[in-house]
């Protein structure tokens, strides 16, 4: 139980202060059961599970669950983009069944020309990591040629646009840690 509350607590964006009162025991206490130190009762643990939205059982259960560990095979990676023409860029989503989660992970398989294609820009973060291929990512003042295994994290709030480099295809690891307060069950507008 003591790793699974954290995550739960965590995953529910909790601090030890909040779950405590809302479950009406001291922070210490909580402290020493998420430590394995205290064991709580049936009736805590109701507590703790009502305040954490779960059922009491999750929090004892011995198995993995799903949403705490999501495994997106290279082929069950959602299109963002199905029906894209031929050489457009396209998108492919990584752990979409997943909620409350706080990236957006997903592929981008870019263009080669994005000439007339607007700088586009969003609330959060971004991490973007060259598998494949050469790509360039441009801002409106710096133009960042990348090849395999480079990669630039920035505020994604920077107006951006990427483009493939040369002839050979591309492939484009982007995570986005969206704004603390929003979630993050939805596609977010793709650079």
């Amino acid at each position: 139980m003591t790793s699974r509350l954290r995550v739960l607590r965590r995953q529910n964006r909790l601090s030890l202060e909040a779950l405590a009162a809302q479950a009406g025991v001291t922070k210490s206490y909580l402290s020493k059961v998420e430590r394995g130190v205290s064991v709580p009762s049936i009736s805590t643990a109701l507590r703790l599970a009502h305040a954490l939205r779960v059922d009491v059982g999750r929090l004892f259960s011995d198995e993995v669950e799903p949403e705490l560990v999501t495994v997106v095979r290279a082929g069950e990676r959602t299109p963002f983009t199905a029906g894209a023409a031929p050489g457009a860029a396209h998108y492919e989503g990584i752990a979409t069944g997943l909620s409350g989660k706080r990236m957006v992970p997903f592929m981008m398989y870019p263009t080669a020309d994005p000439a007339d294609a607007p700088f586009k820009s969003h609330a959060g973060e971004e991490f973007f990591f060259v598998h494949a291929g050469r790509v360039e990512l441009e801002f409106p003042e710096r133009r960042i040629p990348l090849g395999p295994g480079d990669s630039v994290y920035f505020n994604s709030e920077l107006p951006h646009r990427s483009r493939r480099l040369g002839e050979d295809p591309a492939a484009v690891l982007i995570v986005i840690h969206d704004a603390p307060a929003q979630p993050t069950d939805h596609v977010p507008e793709l650079p």
